[in-house]
């Protein structure tokens, strides 16, 4: 990452202009996207932008981007406290159908059972 853009995004105050750095740089940022999620998770207090970008980076090439929206997921999982937005990461994620299948899910991804989990916790606690 050069100087210029660092100095900029250290200036970011939540999230939204290194999110939107990703968005309109996309496929020519790859080099550099694991700073540039370590800089939003740094700063993204509410899980806002963090779930943003994986939702997005997911649409872009969930292959491809596979450990960044894994870290971003994980991240969410501790940002969101208040849960307003992980309900979209795991519909983004994982489909519309994600609740009828959380057991086969919770069984082969480890994120999965992390956020549907925090979203859906157990009764009694």
């Amino acid at each position: 990452m050069d100087q210029e853009l660092k100095k900029k995004l250290t200036q970011d105050p939540d999230g939204l202009l290194t999110y939107e750095y990703i968005a309109n740089n996309m496929g020519l940022c790859d080099e550099i996207m694991d700073e540039l999620i370590g800089n939003m998770i740094l700063v993204d207090s509410t899980g806002q932008f963090i779930v943003s970008a994986a939702r997005y980076l997911n649409a872009i090439d969930p292959v491809r981007y596979n450990s960044e929206i894994r870290r971003l997921a994980d991240s969410a999982i501790e940002k969101d406290r208040e849960r307003r937005y992980l309900p979209d990461l795991l519909e983004s994620l994982y489909g519309a159908d994600y609740a009828g299948r959380a057991d086969e899910l919770s069984a082969s991804d480890d994120t999965f059972r992390r956020l549907f989990k925090r979203v859906n916790p157990p009764k009694g606690i």
